[in-house]
């Protein structure tokens, strides 16, 4: 929807302080459940991928960038759903490699266009994270790697000046607004449901990407 509204890259550099608004309240009420070694396992990885983003974003077809993005999700999700019927009693690897490779691909595609969720849902949920831990544990994530995409917005890409900043501060009720609704909305849901509506709502931005 913002892309539509203020062109692909302009709208990126809009939307990423809106994020980190978002994020800093979900870390602050989540931060107790927080699993930071999975944060640090991908962090690394996805500071590298920001970084070729941010060299190689410029010349990206955005239509080729978000089709290959959308079969990779939806390749991981299939493989994932496999995973959960097979057996319930095996799960995906812990292997520092999974995290190297999401990690590597959501640092790419949140430089891009702001568009890691899924990758890191896919990730967050093959470690099997509780509920609460999941989404604790994806806000500091977020916070972290958001914060640190800023000076590429700013110096290289400069698609975050006082203008855009100004857009920003006048939809920030509308955020606190999201960020009190999701609160509540996320403790209807039991563990199993969360985890099967986080897959649901994957596939879904995945289809929206073709």
């Amino acid at each position: 929807l913002m892309a539509g509204i203020f062109g692909s890259r302009a709208s990126v550099g809009i939307l990423l302080p809106m994020l980190i608004a978002a994020d800093v309240f979900a870390g602050i009420y989540y931060n107790r459940h927080a699993n930071w070694r999975y944060v640090l396992l991908a962090m690394p990885w996805a500071i590298a991928g920001v970084i070729i983003g941010t060299i190689f974003g410029k010349s990206i077809n955005d239509d080729q960038f978000s089709t290959v993005l959308a079969i990779i999700i939806i390749f991981g999700i299939v493989l994932m759903l496999w995973n959960d019927f097979r057996s319930r009693n095996i799960s995906v690897p812990d292997h520092w490699w999974i995290a190297a490779i999401l990690g590597l691909i959501g640092g790419f595609t949140t430089m891009v266009g702001n568009a890691a969720g899924p990758i890191m849902s896919l990730y967050l949920l093959s470690m099997r994270l509780p509920k609460n831990s999941f989404i604790g544990t994806a806000a500091w994530f977020f916070f972290i790697i958001n914060v640190l995409k800023v000076p590429f917005h700013v110096f290289s890409w400069g698609t975050i000046s006082i203008d855009t900043i100004k857009i920003d501060f006048a939809v920030l009720p509308a955020i606190l607004i999201g960020v009190a609704a999701g609160i509540q909305i996320v403790k209807l849901f039991p563990e199993k449901g969360y985890r099967y509506f986080v897959i649901a709502t994957t596939i879904l931005a995945a289809v929206f990407l073709f």
